[in-house]
Order: C-alpha cells, then sequence, then structure tokens
C-alpha cells in the first residue's frame, strides 16, 4: 500500500523550505533508545521468578510480536489518512479509540519516566528500601551529605542535563544523545557480563533456576507480575509515528524496527541471564542496587561504579525520546484544534515545565520501580503494545 500524501513531509517544517529528512541509522538509535529503558534493569529479577528457560524464551517471542504489531500500526496508517497513534485509533473506532489510545500512552510513557527518575536516584543517591541501606555512588565517594540526596540530586539532573535536552522540538535532533545512550547501555551488558564471567570462573555465582520454583520467596502470584515487566521493556509504538515519519520514505521504519528489536533483543538476553548469574536469589527488582557492595578488591569496586553510571547515564538521556512522544500525545488529547505544537512557544514550554514536574514529584515519592511496572505492564503497555494493533487489524 501506498503511503498517504504528505507522509513523507516533516513533521516541523521551517522557513526554508523544509528541513533534511530523518536518517535510518538515527531511527534505529531512536528506536533502540525508546526500547531499551527501565525494562532492563528488572530482567534479571524476572529470571529469579520465572527461571531462566521461560524469561529468556518470553523476551525472543515478545519481541516478535512486537515487531509484528509495529508492521500492522504502519500498515494501516499508510493506508488511512494520519500520522499518529491516535489518529489510526480514531479512524478504525472513532473518537472513543482515540482517547483510549492517548490515555494509554499517556499512562505508559509517564510511568516510564518515572521509573528512570528512580533509577537514576538509585544510581547517584541509592535508597532505603525494606529495611535495607544501599548507598548511591555519590554517598559512597563523599559521604552522605543533603546536596546528594535523592531529592536534590533529581532536581540538579532535571535542570542541568533533562531540560535543555526535552526543549528540542524534533525527535531527530535527539539522534546524536540517543546514540551515546545505546551506547552506554551496550557498555553497562558488557561490563556486567564480565563480571558475571569472573564470577563463574571463580566459583562465586549460585545454581540457577532453569524453571519455576515455588516457595517462600516466589508465590504462584508472582510468575504473572513478573511478566508484565517483559511487556513493557518492548513497549515503544507510542514513538513509530514520530520517528517513522521524519523519515524520508516511511516504509524504512520497518527495516529500522527490525534491525532496533535484534539489538535489543540481544542486550536483553545477556543482561537477563548474566545479571541473574552474578546475583541469584538476591537479584533486586532494579538490579542497579545490586553494585552498590564491596566487592574486595579496586577493580572490582571500579566496575560495580562504571556499571551503574553508564546505565544511570543511559536512561537519563533516554528520558528526552519518552518525553516527546508523551508531550505531543497529551498536547493532541488537551489541545486538539490548536496549532502544531512545535510552533507555538508558550504552550511548548509550559507543558514541557509541567511534565518534568510531575514525573519529579512522582520519582520522589514512589519507592519501587517493580510497583510501577506491575500496574503498567499489565494495563496500559499490554494494550498499545498488542491489544491496539491486532483490533485495529480485525477491523
Amino acid at each position: 500500500m501506498s503511503p498517504v500524501t504528505g507522509a513523507r513531509v516533516p513533521l516541523l517544517p521551517d522557513s526554508k523550505g523544509g528541513v533534511p529528512p530523518a536518517t535510518v541509522s538515527g531511527a534505529v538509535f531512536n528506536v533502540a533508545n525508546s526500547i531499551i529503558g527501565a525494562g532492563i534493569m528488572s530482567l534479571p529479577a524476572t529470571l529469579k521468578v520465572l527461571g531462566v528457560i521461560p524469561a529468556l524464551v518470553l523476551i525472543f517471542v515478545i519481541a516478535f510480536l512486537a515487531e509484528l504489531s509495529v508492521d500492522f500500526l504502519m500498515r494501516f496508517t499508510r493506508a488511512g489518512q494520519t500520522t499518529t497513534y491516535a489518529g489510526v485509533m480514531r479512524e478504525a473506532f472513532g473518537p472513543v479509540g482515540a482517547v483510549a489510545a492517548q490515555i494509554a500512552v499517556g499512562f505508559t510513557n509517564m510511568g516510564c519516566l518515572i521509573m528512570y527518575l528512580i533509577i537514576a536516584a538509585d544510581v547517584f543517591s541509592g535508597n532505603n528500601r525494606q529495611g535495607e541501606v544501599h548507598l548511591g555512588v555519590l554517598q559512597q565517594w563523599f559521604g552522605v551529605h543533603w546536596w546528594n540526596s535523592r531529592e536534590f540530586a533529581l532536581l540538579v539532573i532535571l535542570l542541568l542535563v533533562l531540560l535543555p535536552l526535552v526543549l528540542y522540538r524534533r525527535v531527530e535532533s535527539l539522534k546524536f544523545s540517543s546514540a551515546i545512550s545505546t551506547f552506554l547501555a551496550v557498555a553497562f551488558v558488557t561490563t556486567c557480563t564480565v563480571l558475571a564471567i569472573i564470577a563463574i570462573v571463580e566459583g562465586k555465582t549460585q545454581s540457577p533456576k532453569l524453571v519455576p520454583r515455588l516457595d517462600e520467596q516466589t508465590t504462584f502470584f508472582d510468575l504473572f507480575t513478573a511478566v508484565p515487566v517483559i511487556v513493557t521493556a518492548y513497549t515503544f509504538h507510542f514513538n513509530v509515528h514520530p520517528i517513522g515519519f521524519e523519515l524520508a520514505n516511511a516504509s524504512d521504519m520497518t527495516t529500522a524496527v527490525r534491525l532496533a528489536l535484534l539489538l535489543c533483543a540481544a542486550i536483553y538476553f545477556f543482561i537477563g541471564l548474566f545479571g541473574y548469574l552474578l546475583f541469584g536469589d538476591s537479584t533486586q527488582s532494579d538490579i542497579l542496587v545490586n553494585f552498590d557492595q564491596n566487592t574486595g578488591s579496586a577493580i572490582g569496586s571500579l566496575l560495580n561504579v562504571l556499571v551503574r553510571l553508564s546505565y544511570g547515564l543511559h536512561v537519563i538521556l533516554t528520558f528526552p525520546v519518552l518525553n516527546f512522544a508523551l508531550r505531543t500525545n497529551i498536547d493532541e488529547f488537551f489541545f486538539p484544534k490548536k496549532p502544531l505544537l512545535a510552533t507555538d512557544t508558550k504552550r511548548f514550554v509550559s507543558l514541557t515545565v509541567v511534565l518534568l514536574v510531575l514525573s519529579y514529584l512522582a520519582a520522589v515519592v514512589v519507592p519501587d520501580i517493580w510497583y510501577i511496572f506491575q500496574f503498567v505492564g499489565s494495563t496500559s503497555t499490554v494494550c498499545l503494545s498488542f491489544v491496539f494493533p491486532g483490533a485495529i487489524v480485525l477491523r
């Protein structure tokens, strides 16, 4: 099916006759950055709950289903007269469908942004969860002070790092930060793999569970709460349209998605397996928390710090990509008849600041990313990833 008229037109035309189209490589990095978020931190914990074999099978099965659902979305978008997820739902189910998509995107993206800030706070300022005190990198280096508390550290990150990035008006402008973010994710996985191999050689790892084992730590209900983590880890459908329609050819998005999913599935496989082997039954819902322990050697301690910093910086650089889709979705929901958001500076800046403030306050209040995973992964993300695309095809 041929693309609709205007599908190749940039989302934000300029006064000089249009901006250059996005590149496939840039789209791959932006898609991969959208996929690899907070989910990777809890994948080792899903192996602890589900066992190695079921969890790894789910990692690849859900990746395949995610690629299939994105193909559905792009195919029916090109067949219709819209370039947004909510627009496709509107064409299939009317205004109710559009509202359902917008609400699902809002819940999913906001939940992910909160999880990213929680992870960043865990990295730099540690946490006190269930009576266990885990120090952050700043506290290990300089001791516990007011200026390296979770609240103040997050505030500094928001003002000095995130605010300048979220003020970009085209998602293509984030391709370099997305490339750095993807590199940091690969560095994180590589370092974890090295640490796990060293632990295996030294005989410090526990025998992993290959299948679920119901005991005092894992109940039958826990098996179902772990699955949404993997579903959430592959939920990027809200960014398919913003990224895809900045390409010269919308059909190139299929190639970008497949390459990004292959990269992300490999990363998920290695971090899930080696992260679980490294910490066994003591694996936390946010595995970065496990890396605060003293290894007894300078090299081991350095690697622990590098692991935490690499992924802490990764989620910080991923934040603007998801914020882009969330901001566009909320603007479409509340101001459907207003001019393009990127052309209205007052509305653009106001909405950006409000979203930053709300995500900051929620990250300070919510103590654990696992709770958000269980809620978002079993409601809005499963709708965006599988229920809505399947319903569109049936319609």
